[in-house]
């Protein structure tokens, strides 16, 4: 399963990481806003948003793609078991 991460701190970003792979997810993570998000989020199956750390923009983008390619949409926090919860429920 691929996911994209939206939002999330930058000095987690290697954890948030590791944490997919233990689940046998690919992941990438976008902490900031660029122009060209778009075109990097690619075709994921999950795009998981950040809620306390994400820009309206990114939030937009990111819903916009989740939409267009289908695939699922979750927010949740920013901490690890967060996202592990979120990955259980998911992948596993």
């Amino acid at each position: 399963m691929s996911i994209v991460m939206v939002g999330g701190n930058k000095c987690m970003e290697r954890r948030y990481l590791d944490t997919c792979r233990q689940y046998g997810c690919r992941a990438k993570v976008f902490n900031q806003m660029h122009g060209e998000l778009r075109r990097k989020i690619g075709s994921p199956d999950l795009v998981i948003v950040f809620t306390n750390s994400v820009s309206h923009k990114m939030l937009i983008t990111a819903s916009m793609e989740a939409r267009r390619c289908s695939a699922k949409l979750t927010h949740c926090h920013d901490s690890l078991n967060a996202l592990e919860h979120v990955l259980k429920e998911y992948c596993g």
